[in-house]
């Protein structure tokens, strides 16, 4: 499977990634019990998929776990003994085992060792937890991916390990017995023990991710063949704002560009973010902000949103912002199937620059009928030359709503080129004249 191109820049404008960032869309979802589901769940963050046969597939699990509502509790100390055991290598031929286990008893009598009494405990959790995982096997009779759960309902209905279904923690065990198990699950079913942990850590993981869809009232994407060329999201909003106004929008191979304007303030930035997120987290398979939602897959995604100086290289903003697009220029040439968001292109130079630049560089992107962009500016002029040249762009705004000298910001896309220019009154409202003089 290809690997989906994307890049730091992007991953920190959408604020994606970052275990201690409380406020990463990672730690949005991070809501997992085990070390290994938060293992899986980076994996997934750093690795989205290019197969919509695949992200269909993983986004209907998901769906699975939470339209069935199941829950599944991983006591930390007790999964931890259960992990730590049911990870251990294991201890060779039972008659091997049984003298190891023996000597262990032996000196737990006589010096307090504590070595036994760990293995007894290990058994005790492993046991507990693979009790608890067959019982879920009722619940899942119409699991999207049968084959998933194939290795439980064979150890389910493996006669040597009937114990586990009547195993209550309150019974005592002769030690014969407790060697007898202790060999079956270091031993005999070590590989399948192993794959059973990888097991427990995705139904955590899915648990998690489920009860956030629910918890955010996310929907889940349907990704489409990556030749159609569609993005269709309906009541898009930012994940992290749980009242942010929705928003919809539409590309297709004849529409692939939104020329996007508004004043600073009315929800520019806001919006493309949601779009990126949206995108990106639909090709994790994972539930988007929208209530409705089709992509065609891409092979990746690229934004420019906080481009930053870079004093060290003795490098300006301006620079910084040419030598950006250059590399999503790099990318696009390369028939790459992209989706590329730039707020406000070259802010870094003079307006006459910045006009002739936003212009030459949005029309020939434009081109790209592959790819689908999204360009916010200040130089509504630009705009006006582009709509009589470029029939097939798309022009949206986000107005300002003037009541009386205070502005208001609906975050509502409307069509067309924004003509607000309040700039000088909200100077003015701010008092900075009056200070001056």
């Amino acid at each position: 499977m290809k690997e989906f191109i994307t890049d730091k820049q992007t991953l920190e404008d959408l604020n994606l990634t970052g275990k201690y960032n409380p406020r990463s869309l990672f730690s949005l979802f991070n809501k997992v019990q085990t070390s290994g589901a938060e293992r899986l769940l980076d994996e997934m963050f750093r690795h989205p998929l290019t197969d919509a046969d695949a992200i269909n597939r993983r986004s209907a699990m998901f769906r699975y776990y939470q339209e069935k509502g199941l829950r599944f509790s991983l006591e930390s100390a007790g999964f931890r003994d259960a992990e730590a055991y049911l990870g251990s290598a294991g201890e060779g031929p039972f008659p091997v085992l049984f003298m190891g286990l023996l000597q262990k008893k032996v000196l737990a009598a006589a010096t307090r060792d504590e070595r036994y009494g760990r293995l007894v405990t290990g058994i005790n959790a492993a046991t507990s937890l693979l009790q608890r995982v067959f019982r879920l096997l009722p619940t899942l009779d119409d699991y999207p991916d049968p084959q998933e759960w194939a290795l439980v309902k064979k150890l389910a209905a493996d006669q040597r390990l009937s114990w586990i279904g009547c195993w209550d923690n309150k019974e005592r065990v002769s030690f014969p017995e407790l060697a007898k198990r202790h060999h079956l699950l270091r031993q005999v079913f070590q590989k399948e023990m192993e794959q059973l942990l990888e097991l427990v850590y995705k139904v955590d993981l899915c648990i998690a991710v489920a009860a956030v869809a629910s918890e955010q009232g996310f929907c889940y994407a349907k990704a489409l063949d990556r030749n159609e060329n569609v993005i269709k999201a309906e009541g898009l909003r930012h994940p992290a704002l749980k009242k942010g106004v929705a928003n919809s929008l539409y590309f297709n191979r004849n529409h692939n560009l939104l020329f996007l304007t508004g004043a600073n303030m009315a929800g520019k930035s806001t919006l493309m973010k949601s779009l990126g997120i949206a995108l990106y987290m639909g090709h994790m398979g994972f539930p988007v902000a929208v209530t409705n939602m089709q992509f065609s897959v891409r092979d990746g995604l690229f934004t420019s949103i906080n481009v930053a100086d870079n004093l060290n290289q003795g490098y300006s903003h301006f620079y910084a912002e040419v030598l950006r697009v250059k590399k999503v220029a790099e990318q696009v040439s390369k028939g790459l199937n992209l989706v590329v968001v730039f707020d406000e292109l070259f802010k870094g130079t003079n307006v006459k620059d910045a006009f002739d630049a936003t212009l030459s560089v949005t029309k020939a992107f434009g081109l790209y009928r592959n790819c689908v962009f999204v360009v916010s500016t200040h130089i509504i002029e630009v705009g006006e030359v582009l709509r009589a040249g470029s029939p097939d762009t798309l022009f949206r705004y986000l107005p300002t709503v003037m009541e009386g000298a205070v502005p208001r910001y609906p975050y509502t896309l409307a069509e067309g080129i924004t003509n607000d220019r309040q700039g000088m009154m909200i100077i003015q409202n701010e008092g900075v004249f009056d200070l001056l003089e």
